[in-house]
């Protein structure tokens, strides 16, 4: 397995320089960055190929992650909105490919963070979100690009919210580079059993985000990572594990992931920095 850290537990902003991070994450051990593909937007071709240079030079992977924006939604019951989402997120993965990046994760078969004053119908929008996936994947495969179906707790998205949902979903897709990304932090609150829903997923796990219950570092917590290992084991998983931990309020990051209280206890970046790195010898200790 290769390790890695989301930028955004040093950030509050999505949109950011993701460079520094880049040797910050070298420094403190990891393998991976992921950053916001949102961010990558406005970048220039010369700025994504550096992004790529000083990626490769540190010999770190870069991922992507992503919430739609809702005027982007590839779900959407409203065909002028999809059309328009899928030439945006069509835009997006040039861009990704540009820069290195072979995987976006998130909520890419919809949008985020959902609009529940509005009502919906679940099995229209599941219908359109497959049929956009499917036109996504095939663009995407050209591009060298995998995307990642991520299951969202009942409070962020209604589409997928568990394993099961998520397996139905990339079955009915049935594309090769369409896989699924489970998080800790989501299956805490929608799964039975974590251990048994990685089982679940089996060959279809793509990607895994890891955090505590509380959006802690790993260790911090009450999830039992042993058992989350034993059952990665079980699977035989050998791909990518991205620490994706919240622990400071404010700005945009604080309002989307609704931190409404300092987790970090004040924390330096020194300190936020010693905490992921200590966490990251955690992990591995319990995933073997």
């Amino acid at each position: 397995m290769k390790y890695g850290v989301y930028y955004a537990y040093w950030e509050k902003e999505w949109d950011t320089s993701f460079e520094k991070y880049i040797e910050k994450a070298k420094n403190l051990g990891f393998d991976i960055l992921e950053i916001a593909a949102l961010g990558l937007v406005s970048l220039s071709d010369e700025q994504l190929k550096n992004l790529k240079y000083l990626a490769e030079k540190q010999q770190i992977s870069l991922t992507a992650g992503i919430g739609i924006p809702k005027q982007y939604d590839i779900s959407s019951p409203n065909k002028e909105t999809r059309e328009t989402g899928l030439q945006f997120m069509k835009g997006l993965i040039d861009k990704l490919e540009i820069a290195g990046i072979d995987r976006i994760g998130g909520t890419v078969y919809s949008y985020w963070p959902v609009d529940y004053s509005q009502p919906f119908d679940k099995n229209v929008v599941r219908q359109h979100s497959i049929a956009s996936v499917i036109e996504l994947a095939d663009y995407a495969k050209e591009k060298g690009v995998t995307l990642l179906i991520e299951t969202l707790n009942r409070f962020e998205q209604f589409l997928i919210n568990d394993v099961e949902e998520a397996l139905s979903f990339v079955k009915e897709v049935n594309r090769e580079n369409v896989q699924i990304m489970l998080d800790t932090f989501h299956m805490n609150i929608e799964e039975d059993s974590i251990p048994d829903a990685i089982r679940k997923a089996g060959k279809y796990l793509g990607h895994l985000h890891i955090g505590e219950g509380n959006r802690k570092v790993p260790g911090q917590g009450s999830l039992n990572w042993r058992e989350i290992g034993e059952a990665l084991a079980y699977i035989q998983y050998d791909r990518y594990v991205v620490m994706e931990p919240f622990v400071k309020m404010g700005g945009q990051v604080g309002q989307d992931i609704k931190v409404w209280r300092d987790l970090s206890n004040n924390a330096t970046e020194e300190q936020l920095d010693k905490e992921i790195k200590e966490s990251l010898q955690f992990v591995k200790s319990m995933f073997g």
